[in-house]
């Protein structure tokens, strides 16, 4: 079992910036593409970025684009979330999700890994 622990969430005005970490356990980390999701209240679990296992192929939700920045170190198993002018529609909980590939997975269905998410909120 891998097993995934999501930190930084919390409360930020609109306009500023967090950065989520994900720490890894358990297998080996380097074989396993990251994915941050996300899932608002009513709505589905949707992707937000992705990195794959080398770390050189990035995906990022239209949304996001320009604002968000996925990045890995796998000599700490660890993944980020750097989250730059952020806006009310950001407001969710965010999870950190792993799959063994180095491909680049949109779906959540195709990750078999996930912690137990962190609440991001931002206030207008």
């Amino acid at each position: 079992q891998l097993q995934l622990v999501e930190s930084g969430g919390g409360l930020v005005q609109a306009g500023g910036s967090l950065r989520l970490s994900c720490a890894a356990s358990g297998r080996t980390f380097s074989v396993y593409g990251m994915g941050w999701f996300r899932q608002a209240p009513g709505k589905e679990r949707d992707l937000v970025a992705a990195i794959n296992r080398s770390g050189d192929t990035t995906y990022y939700a239209d949304s996001v684009k320009g604002r968000f920045t996925i990045s890995r170190d796998s000599a700490k198993n660890m993944v980020y979330l750097q989250m730059n002018s952020l806006k009310p529609e950001d407001t969710a909980i965010y999870y950190c999700a792993a799959a063994r590939t180095n491909l680049i997975f949109t779906t959540a269905e195709r990750y078999a890994y996930w912690g137990q998410g962190t609440q991001v909120t931002v206030s207008s």
